[in-house]
C-alpha cells in the first residue's frame, strides 16, 4: 500500500509540475464552486515537496521523539515575528502577484497602505464583497471563511475518507469529556485556510456564546497531505472554541486551529463571554501568518449540508469557497415545531 501510495504522490507531481506549474497550480484538487470546476490549489513546489518529506511513514515515526513537532513549532513563532517587521513589507507586492490576490475585495485595497505583512495578512473585506446567504434567516448556515471546505454527515466518515488521524475526535479536539460526546456523532465541516487566503473568520449561525476555551499547541501545517497522515495535527495544534447555541441548530461547536506561520488564533473578546450574542456572518477572529483550519461540528440530526459540498467530500475533494455562501439548513423537531 506504501509503495502505492509513492507511486501516485509522484505521478501526481509530475503531472501537475509540466501542466501547472506556470500557474502554481501544484496543490490538492478541489472544485470552485462558483464556476463547478477541478481546479489545483496555488502552491509553491517547494512546499509541496516539504509534505511529501515530512508527512510519509518514515518522517512520522521520527515524530515519536517529537523532534518533527519541535522544528515546526519553534520555525512558526520565528517566521510570525519576522512578519511582524517593518522590513516585511517589501514581501507584499511580490506575494499579492504570486497569488493572483484580487485586492479590490479589500480594504485597504492599496498594498502601500500596509505597514507590515502581518497587518496585510489580517486584511478586512470590502463592505459587500461577501454577501450573506439569506442573512435574515436563521436556519441557514453559512460558510465561515474563504477557504476549501470539505463536510460529513457523521465524525466517524470525516476520519474514514479525511482526517487520518489515530486519535481524533471531538473529545480530543476540544479536550473536554462532557462536551465532545455531544457532538461526537453528528455532522462536520472541515474548512482549510492557505496563506494566500483572507484570514478572518466568521460564525455560520446566530445565536447566543455558550461557552469559550483557548488551548496552546504546535503549529503543524494541515495540507490534505498532512490531514491524511498518521499524524494527529488537529488535536494537536494551538487551537480557540466557542460553544454557540441556538434555537435551530441546537449547540454549534466552532473550533479555530492554528496552523504552520500561524503566530496567533483569536476569538473576539466579545465572543469569549458567555451570554453575548452574536449574528450569522458576524466576524469572530482572526489568524495570524500562515495556513490555518476551522472546524464547525453540529448535533445529529440538526442540519443537512448542501449537496455539492457532501458529494465532492465523500471524493475527498474540497470545495473552493467564500465567507457568507450557503453551507446548510437547519433540520430537526424544534425548527419544523417553530415552521
Amino acid at each position: 500500500m506504501f509503495i502505492i501510495t509513492v507511486l501516485h504522490w509522484i505521478a501526481d507531481y509530475l503531472l501537475s509540475s509540466i501542466k501547472m506549474v506556470q500557474n502554481r497550480e501544484v496543490g490538492w484538487i478541489t472544485i470552485e464552486r462558483k464556476t463547478g470546476k477541478h481546479m489545483r490549489e496555488q502552491q509553491p513546489l517547494w512546499k509541496k515537496l516539504k509534505l511529501l518529506l515530512l508527512f510519509n511513514p518514515l518522517t512520522e515515526w521520527l515524530d515519536t521523539t517529537h523532534l518533527m513537532r519541535l522544528y515546526l513549532h519553534h520555525a512558526a513563532i520565528e517566521e510570525g515575528k519576522e512578519e511582524a517587521s517593518p522590513a516585511s513589507r517589501n514581501r507584499i507586492k511580490a506575494f499579492v502577484d504570486f497569488y493572483r490576490i484580487n485586492m479590490n475585495d479589500f480594504t485597504p485595497s492599496d498594498i502601500t497602505a500596509y505597514a507590515t505583512f502581518e497587518d496585510f495578512f489580517v486584511r478586512a473585506h470590502k463592505p459587500g464583497s461577501r454577501p450573506i446567504y439569506r442573512k435574515d434567516d436563521p436556519t441557514a448556515a453559512v460558510i465561515v471563511a474563504d477557504s476549501r471546505v470539505v463536510a460529513y454527515e457523521a465524525v466517524a466518515e470525516s476520519k474514514k475518507i479525511w482526517i487520518k488521524g489515530n486519535d481524533f475526535s471531538i473529545t480530543n479536539l476540544v479536550m473536554d469529556k462532557q462536551l465532545g460526546p455531544k457532538f461526537a456523532d453528528g455532522p462536520v465541516a472541515s474548512f482549510r485556510l492557505s496563506p494566500q487566503d483572507y484570514h478572518r473568520y466568521h460564525s455560520p449561525v446566530s445565536g447566543t456564546i455558550k461557552q469559550f476555551r483557548s488551548m496552546p499547541g504546535d503549529y503543524y501545517e494541515v495540507d490534505p497531505i498532512a490531514l491524511q497522515s498518521q499524524v494527529d495535527i488537529l488535536t494537536r495544534n494551538a487551537r480557540d472554541y466557542v460553544v454557540i447555541e441556538t434555537k435551530e441548530f441546537g449547540d454549534v461547536l466552532f473550533v479555530a486551529i492554528g496552523a504552520s506561520q500561524v503566530g496567533t488564533v483569536r476569538i473576539h473578546p466579545q465572543y469569549q463571554q458567555p451570554g453575548n450574542q452574536i449574528q450569522k456572518g458576524d466576524e469572530l477572529g482572526i489568524f495570524q501568518f500562515g495556513g490555518s483550519s476551522i472546524i464547525v461540528a453540529f448535533q445529529k440530526g440538526r442540519i443537512q449540508f448542501d449537496e455539492d459540498i457532501l458529494k465532492a467530500s465523500k471524493n475527498a475533494i474540497a470545495v473552493d469557497v467564500e465567507v457568507g455562501m450557503s453551507l446548510g439548513r437547519a433540520v430537526g423537531e424544534k425548527v419544523h415545531d417553530e415552521l
